[in-house]
């Protein structure tokens, strides 16, 4: 009987939030992201070992994780706004302790997450009313208000299985108001334990064959345009590139960040990773060629990617039916066949990102299972189609009521009873000898991503294009040092972990007007702090140009910014 094989990948991902000077974490969302969607997506799979699904996890992000857990179990805290929930008297707090406070625990989406909340809300519409009348106004906020907002900040940002599941939780969702010390100090204790267990849960759903895990390059950087800036063009031939025509020595830095990626996989979860998804699922046959030397088995990308490299691939013909080409694994022609390449239904996938929060979560699981219904029965009956539904693991669920908590349980329940549907992963899927046959060749590959098919975000204007050129600067001057003797062999180490975390992609998703104000300042801030910190480590003076931000962002934007429809 025909089978429909729906692959789930859940991309999990935060940049480096750390200044290596000072050891501070700059901004808290892999903690936040941690307690709220970490826990919950592990929850919601081991509610349902029927379901399968592949879990992305960064390197990057499993660094800082396994950071947070250190400093629980120290004592020995690097992130400010922990550091505030578990202080003792807060009435002793100084000014500009006082304003990060007011300017961290409101950054959520208040529909969601602060409006739900009459307790919450109150605290908010207190501020409200007196930071209109100057900072110094704020002074008159009482340590019980900050002891009650750093609570409500961190209720509102909790898992909902585990507002539902500890009675703790409940108890301080039940009381609303006039928090002690003590309960700052157990909710401090309950953050610290959630994130001890997270790389234990998943690795125990690996282990029981539940879920493949698999990784990206360890630091997140934009892969192909590392290798190559020109690749830019393959999508869109007019596109501005930088002044430097290339990233100096790229290709050799996406292999360090590959190899570094498998070395942390295996160190974490004792097994090499099956396949890779490459940050934002950006590829090129460049890249691909790299993931074949790493014995990668299977790669993946955006339906876009797909439908340019098969126009690139048949001049002059038109695209049939999505039905009879989207739902197929492909291997590039030529001598990277060794990597499969699967590609994303963007439909799906952002019905899930952007749509179906408005939904009710019973309502969006039948919508969703009846569109792959549809696919069954329109892609051609002599194939078991595979349908790749990818996607931001994290940020989607901050525009769900409870986290997206009824909708993940209502469409797993719907999947682990369904008669032609099967969930599965990548690396069960290409074992399967019976696959072998859906298997087509790609004559071409047109470089891309999952977002537009292009590498727009990332490249192209004029503000994106002069962070690389700075990003190319900052490299000269790392090859330069790097083969001298200034530096010993530990101040070496440190630089290389510090350029790493230059080469993120996602300093270059911030850049551009389309960003809110309030989060491009940030990520241009921590930027242009780790080119800084970077000069620092190689002993050479501060560009000036680094000293003046890159972007603004949009003041007027009513988005998050952290996540981009792919059409």
């Amino acid at each position: 009987m025909k089978k429909l094989n729906l692959i789930l990948l859940w991309h999990m991902h935060q940049p480096d939030y750390r200044d290596y000077v000072t050891n501070e974490f700059v901004l808290p969302w892999v903690y936040l992201h941690a307690i709220k969607d970490y826990t919950d997506m592990a929850y919601h799979l081991e509610m349902h070992p029927q379901t399968k699904a592949v879990v992305n996890f960064v390197p990057v992000l499993l660094d800082q994780l396994e950071d947070f857990d250190e400093q629980f179990r120290t004592g020995e805290i690097r992130c400010p706004l922990l550091r505030l929930l578990a202080m003792p008297d807060l009435d002793q707090v100084t000014l500009q302790d006082r304003l990060y406070v007011f300017d961290s625990c409101f950054l959520s989406n208040h529909e969601t997450m602060l409006n739900p909340y009459p307790a919450y809300k109150r605290l908010h519409e207190l501020y409200e009313v007196f930071s209109k009348r100057g900072d110094r106004e704020l002074t008159y906020f009482s340590g019980q208000y900050l002891g009650d907002l750093l609570v409500w900040y961190h209720l509102a940002w909790m898992g909902e299985s585990v507002r539902r599941n500890n009675e703790f939780m409940m108890r301080l969702m039940a009381q609303s108001q006039e928090f002690s010390y003590e309960d700052r100090l157990q909710l401090f204790k309950l953050i610290g334990d959630l994130i001890s267990g997270l790389i234990p849960r998943y690795r125990k759903l690996m282990e029981t064959g539940q879920i493949e895990l698999s990784t990206t390059p360890h630091y997140h950087p934009l892969a192909p345009l590392l290798i190559d800036f020109s690749s830019a063009r393959d999508s869109q031939p007019d596109t501005g590139l930088p002044e430097h025509q290339y990233y100096p020595g790229g290709r050799s830095r996406v292999a360090f960040h590959m190899s570094s990626a498998i070395t942390s996989h295996v160190r974490r979860f004792n097994e090499k990773p099956t396949g890779i998804w490459p940050a934002e699922g950006a590829i090129s046959t460049a890249l691909l060629k790299i993931l074949a030397e790493h014995q990668c088995q299977w790669s993946a990308s955006g339906e876009g990617v797909l439908a340019n490299s098969l126009r690139a691939s048949h001049p002059g013909e038109s695209l049939p039916d999505r039905n009879h080409y989207l739902y197929r694994p492909y291997r590039i022609a030529g001598e990277i066949e060794s990597v499969t390449c699967f590609f994303r239904d963007d439909q799906l996938s952002d019905l899930i990102g952007f749509e179906y929060a408005k939904w009710f979560g019973r309502d969006a699981a039948e919508n969703f299972i009846q569109s792959l219904e549809r696919i069954y029965h329109h892609t051609p009956a002599d194939e078991n189609p595979v349908v790749s539904v990818i996607l931001d693991g994290e940020n989607a669920w901050e525009s769900y009521p409870y986290n997206g908590f009824y909708f993940l349980e209502d469409l797993y329940g719907m999947l682990d009873n369904h008669s032609y549907i099967r969930t599965t992963t990548y690396r069960d899927y290409l074992a399967d000898p019976g696959n072998t046959a859906n298997i087509q060749t790609l004559p071409a590959l047109s470089a891309g991503s999952w977002v537009y098919g292009t590498f727009s975000t990332w490249i192209g204007d004029q503000e994106k294009n002069n962070a690389w050129d700075m990003l190319c600067a900052a490299k000269h001057s790392y090859d330069l040092v790097m083969q001298s003797d200034r530096l010993t062999e530990d101040k070496k180490m440190q630089a290389s972990r510090q350029l790493a975390s230059c080469e993120s992609s996602d300093w270059f998703w911030w850049f551009g007007d389309y960003n809110p104000a309030h989060s491009v300042a940030s990520f241009d801030q921590l930027f242009r702090k780790n080119l800084m910190n970077l000069y620092h480590l190689l002993k050479l003076p501060i560009p000036p140009a680094i000293l003046a931000p890159i972007s603004k962002g949009n003041g007027q934007t009513d988005t998050s910014g952290a996540m981009r429809r792919s059409s």
